[in-house]
């Protein structure tokens, strides 16, 4: 009889851990706030700024983790580029930069603002704080460097972009040209780096300066809408059939460090 009732407890413990497995967010009673499948990732402090020019193997960037966007959204897709991220920061900027080993990849916006989402895309969508109710910040940027950068609650609400001549503020630069016309069909490997000042951030939203044991909530993506070839890869899951990157819900954590 003891047996049994082991067996069964085992059993409903394995359902137990699938089904909350299947929802979107773990809650972390530790850390007072919601986490994503447990998606983390601590950031180092710089001790002098970071000259950006797209070069991964720079030696800050050698010594810091990376992260892969290697969930995606809906049907496994028929190409799933491997993109990992690593990010820094400082007292005044936050660093991010990509590496993306792809094939299919087009660059035609060049607009601040322009729809960077149709060609291959790497994105940034952050709430410089933990509660996600603030809004989140969506910055994304196409392989060639153009930025689409703004503010909101949600989707379709509350929207404030940031007006080109702040997103003039944000450093870049990547190792592909600003456009590609025609599609880049064969494999290559991308970087992608910028730096945002803080006070940017300060212009557009309530900002958590970022220091040690603050944490932001965030999530990166890749995708490449209108490419021949199109995906939606994310860092922290989301249990979505349909793509969509506007779920604040669905954040991982950042944790800035020493």
């Amino acid at each position: 009889m003891l047996l049994k009732g082991n067996i069964l407890a085992i059993v409903l413990y394995v359902i137990a851990a699938m089904l909350l497995l299947t929802t979107c967010s773990i809650f972390d009673t530790n850390e007072d706030m919601v986490v994503t499948k447990s998606s983390k990732y601590q950031i180092k402090k710089l001790d002098e700024p970071l000259v950006i020019n797209g070069v991964w193997e720079k030696p800050q960037w050698q010594k810091v983790k990376a992260i892969r966007i290697g969930h995606f959204m809906g049907g496994k897709p028929e190409h799933l580029p491997k993109t990992e991220v690593k990010m820094l920061y400082d007292d005044e900027r936050i660093y991010v930069i990509f590496r993306v080993e792809d094939k299919y990849v087009r660059s035609v916006a060049v607009e601040s603002n322009s729809s960077v989402w149709k060609d291959s895309c790497v994105e940034f969508f952050f709430t410089p704080g933990n509660d996600v109710s603030e809004g989140y910040f969506n910055l994304e940027t196409n392989c060639g460097g153009t930025i689409l950068c703004g503010h909101r609650t949600s989707r379709n609400q509350n929207i404030k972009m940031v007006s080109s001549e702040d997103i003039n503020f944000i450093t870049i630069a990547g190792s592909l040209p600003r456009k590609i016309d025609t599609e880049i069909v064969k494999p290559v490997t991308w970087t992608l780096e910028y730096s945002v000042p803080i006070s940017l951030l300060e212009k557009y939203a309530n900002i958590e300066k970022p220091s040690p044991g603050v944490f932001w909530l965030a999530n990166f993506y890749k995708c490449g809408d209108y490419t021949s070839h199109p995906h939606w890869l994310t860092w922290s899951y989301v249990a979505s059939d349909k793509p969509d990157f506007h779920r604040p819900d669905c954040f991982g954590v950042l944790e800035f460090g020493h």
